[in-house]
């Protein structure tokens, strides 16, 4: 025991084991809706829902510990919202292409993200993209998770003349819905811990008692088989077209924008930072790219770190130890399957949605909207993510936009030559696409 603490640095991190103990199950609780949220939004790529959740426990857990031994931070890892979103109803979707080989984009991501390590890259991109834009991107996520999950509810149905409009209210699974969302949002407000969970099983009940959703046959029972997704990418497909090629960059600019948010958020939090500077930096770095691959080969999209393990060091945990514990309960988790194939059905999973993405957006108020060059790129960033339904039309908007802004202000030399290279680029594209299509 002497050993454990002091590898973990109890005594410097002024905790103990009871404390990590209960900070990694909080992390669990808040987060363990990725297990039923996550195969409910990836199986609309025609992937299969059991073999995603197997592949979202194992990848988790494989990240978590990762980040836990080898960075010793209480920072959980999971595929993450708004990535799964863009894999599914955009890659898959929008761009039809098929889920091996957006597999294979996510693997070649993660190996970049991972590459990059070696040359300090990481640092240089995330020091060129304005504080405004990454702000705005987390924020449109949210709004883009958030109308998803009123679609996916019933409250936000399609419209012919108007393209959208509100829903039937009184129908069963709407009403069931909006009870769960109303529960969660008070239970948030309460300071209840594991709300979204626990809103995701009072709506699974409400849809079992009114006949809305089959029961589940079982609760326990052996893991199903990880075989339809485990190592299925298909990495070279990748460059059958260039514009998939492209897409692996924008998978990994929304990792390298999650990951650096999540760490000095957290890491503030828990008072990790030392002179502004987050110690270990690169063996958190590594072990967020470790946990993508890893997730890629298992059958997930991109493996990132989650926000709500900032629940956990709210509840104490101060070391990677409480990783470990977390990591330990969606282990245990892949024993009930048959429970979880029964709640991840959209009148379930929508209220999640809405609320996770009701979350994303406090990043909004860091926008700076009194400075029209830093607030309308963020603006038409965040507003056509929803609206054209692709984060990456969001951010193709922001990235050319913001330098010309700049440029038109005044501010052009503060610009870092790497944004004003991207907008030329992303322009060039987007006249490609209107021209040769």
């Amino acid at each position: 025991m002497d050993r454990v603490k002091k590898f973990f640095g109890f005594e410097e991190n002024h905790t103990d084991l009871a404390t990590e103990v209960r900070g990694g199950l909080t992390t669990f609780m808040t987060m363990a809706y990725i297990i039923i949220v996550n195969p409910g939004i990836l199986s609309a790529s025609g992937m299969d829902r059991e073999s995603i959740m197997v592949a979202t426990c194992l990848a988790t857990a494989a990240a978590t510990i990762l980040m836990g031994l080898y960075a010793r931070y209480p920072i959980a890892l999971a595929p993450g919202m708004g990535l799964n979103a863009f894999f599914a109803f955009e890659i898959c979707g929008a761009y039809q292409v098929p889920w091996p080989v957006a597999l294979g984009m996510v693997f070649l991501s993660g190996v970049l993200f991972l590459g990059l390590g070696f040359f300090k890259v990481r640092t240089m991109l995330i020091g060129a993209i304005p504080d405004s834009l990454k702000h705005a991107i987390a924020a449109g996520i949210g709004l883009f998770i958030a109308f998803i999950g009123l679609q996916h509810a019933g409250i936000v149905v399609k419209d012919d003349v108007t393209l959208v409009r509100l829903g039937d209210l009184t129908s069963a699974p709407v009403l069931i819905s909006l009870v769960s969302l109303l529960a969660v949002a008070a239970m948030l407000a309460a300071g209840v811990r594991g709300a979204v969970l626990w809103g995701i099983f009072l709506a699974g009940g409400l849809g079992i008692v009114t006949g809305q959703i089959a029961p589940p046959t079982a609760i326990v029972s052996l893991p199903p088989s990880i075989a339809p997704t485990v190592f299925k990418l298909d990495v070279l497909g990748v460059f059958a077209k260039p514009e998939w090629v492209a897409l692996c960059f924008v998978f990994l600019f929304f990792d390298l924008f999650d990951t650096v948010g999540t760490l000095v958020g957290v890491s503030s939090q828990a008072g990790l930072m030392k002179d502004g500077q987050l110690p270990r930096a690169q063996q958190a770095f590594t072990s967020d790219a470790a946990g993508t691959i890893i997730g890629s080969l298992l059958g997930t999209s991109t493996v990132t770190s989650y926000i709500e393990s900032a629940a956990g060091v709210a509840a104490g945990a101060r070391t990677g130890l409480a990783n470990l514990v977390a990591a330990a309960l969606f282990l245990l988790a892949l024993f009930f399957a048959p429970l979880v194939s029964t709640l991840a059905v959209g009148m379930v999973t929508a209220p999640a949605l809405i609320v996770v993405g009701c979350m994303m957006m406090a990043s909004v108020a860091k926008v700076k909207w009194d400075d029209s060059a830093e607030a309308v790129p963020a603006f038409l960033t965040m507003l056509l993510m929803p609206l054209t339904f692709s984060i990456s039309k969001g951010l193709v908007a922001g990235f050319i936009l913001w330098p010309l802004l700049q440029l038109a202000s005044g501010r052009g030399r503060q610009v870092h030559l790497f944004m004003y290279a991207l907008a030329a680029v992303l322009a060039a594209g987007v006249i490609a696409a209107y021209v040769f299509m």
